[in-house]
């Protein structure tokens, strides 16, 4: 998997590198502000952690394309703009934003979580696209100083994200929380022991979550949901140019990842909650 061009996990809190246009709801309302698509995503209020990439960039089209305000945050600022503007662009009515938010600081985290609820008066999903990859060629040649990078990365940008957008999404009548992991996770190999035991991790803090989320609803089930997509790889346009002649076997395309984010919302939080959806068949 190579997840490497969306590690949005450095940088300073709070610093807007694309702000909105659209009018911000009230202070501590629910209201929705919909955009005329009436999906599920219609309205609706999405946070993407590490959307500087490609796959970060095909999910804020996505999402802006169903009728989603989208706020994007990146370690990079000049990506993210990028990112930010090609959603705006081609979806002209829709309001996407983007900051630069150290992921690494849960008080930075947690403000801009806050703040995104304060200004569009909810928050409906946050989709963790953070990533990062490192690894060898055998057991005993692992490098513990992978671990510590990784477990940065994917571990504990996943548990700022999740305490700090977990009140809001709560809150919310759609709320989403969406890890992408990877298969290697449930069958490490040998080379892959730091990754795949930080993936590990990743989705088990995301399935207590979930579990949060179910007890919250009781005896009528979760409102919201943390849910799972799991892959083998990312392919892209541009991979596919730089190699033409190369299968791709088993990857998803960062605009079917897009869709497959963006379907979580078509379906009930209870159905979701607490799973892993796969969009590579199991090894």
């Amino acid at each position: 998997m190579s997840e490497r061009d969306t590690a949005g996990t450095t940088g300073t809190a709070g610093t807007p590198e694309a702000p909105g246009t659209a009018g911000t709801p009230t202070e501590g309302t629910n209201t929705m502000t919909s955009n005329g698509n009436g999906g599920a995503l219609d309205g609706a209020v999405i946070a993407v952690a590490g959307a500087a990439g490609p796959a970060g960039r095909a999910a804020l089209l996505r999402l802006a394309e169903a009728g989603a305000t989208v706020v994007a945050a990146d370690a990079d600022p000049e990506r993210l703009a990028e990112a930010v503007d090609a959603a705006r662009f081609a979806h002209g009515g829709a309001t996407v934003t983007g900051e630069t938010v150290d992921l690494l600081d849960l008080a930075a985290t947690r403000d801009w979580a806050e703040r995104t609820e304060q200004e569009f008066g909810r928050i409906d999903g946050l989709v963790h696209l953070v990533g990062g990859w490192r690894g060898g060629k055998t057991f005993a040649g692992t490098d513990l100083a992978d671990w510590e990078v990784l477990e940065r990365l994917l571990v504990r940008t996943v548990q700022h994200t999740s305490l700090a957008f977990q009140p809001g999404l709560a809150r919310s009548d759609r709320g989403r929380y969406v890890l992408v992991s990877q298969s290697g996770a449930s069958k490490p190999t040998e080379g892959n022991a730091a990754y795949a035991a930080a993936k590990s991790a990743a989705e088990a803090w995301t399935l207590a979550l979930g579990d949060a989320f179910r007890k919250a609803g009781g005896e009528d089930g979760p409102n919201a949901a943390a849910a799972i997509l799991v892959i083998k790889a990312l392919v892209h346009d541009a991979m596919r140019a730089e190699r033409p002649d190369a299968k791709f076997a088993g990857f998803t395309d960062v605009k079917d990842l897009a869709d497959a984010i963006a379907g979580v919302w078509d379906r009930p939080a209870q159905e979701v909650n607490g799973q892993r959806l796969w969009l590579t068949p199991k090894p």
